[in-house]
């Protein structure tokens, strides 16, 4: 509970540092590293939803971004969890977490269209889909090599026990 109690603080931390980066349509919420935790072990998903709430909590997107942020984490840890049983070694889930998050950030699109009160349409969309997956990309792309460092030196499975 505790070592979850810490990633949730560092998710917040970190969040609220890049905080004009981390909730418009080119996002770039460096915090979104730390989904590469379950990689390592499917327990830090309690920490890093926490985490993505109490952050979302700050957003200007309101209540939208709890529901739409926090449902996107969800989702996608899960996703990843689930990948495990199929994708072996921790740099290919990595990989596969990273093309995973930046695919269902077409949620975080859906939130800014209906929280920009902009009419449906395919193009600003997509494109307002294109800008978040960027940004989303760039930071859990970076993170793979990130986390594969602090590994090394955290043991990151060993933190949390079974």
């Amino acid at each position: 509970m505790v070592i979850n109690g810490i990633i949730a603080a560092l998710y917040i931390a970190v969040t609220m540092l890049v905080q004009p980066f981390g909730y418009n349509a080119i996002q770039f919420r460096l915090s979104e590293m730390f989904n590469h935790l379950v990689v390592f072990n499917k327990k830090y998903m309690i920490g890093i939803v926490l985490g993505v709430f109490i952050a979302n909590l700050f957003s200007p997107l309101g209540m939208y971004d709890l529901a739409f942020g926090v449902g996107q984490s969800i989702l996608s840890l899960a996703i990843t969890i689930w990948s495990a049983r199929f994708i072996k070694g921790q740099a290919t889930r990595m990989i596969f977490n990273t093309i995973v998050f930046t695919i269902m950030m077409f949620l975080i699109a859906i939130e800014i269209q209906l929280v920009g009160d902009i009419p449906f349409a395919l193009k600003p969309f997509l494109l307002t889909w294109l800008t978040c997956a960027a940004g989303e990309f760039a930071v859990m792309a970076v993170g793979i090599p990130v986390m594969m460092l602090l590994n090394k030196r955290l043991h990151f499975n060993k933190l949390i026990e079974e």
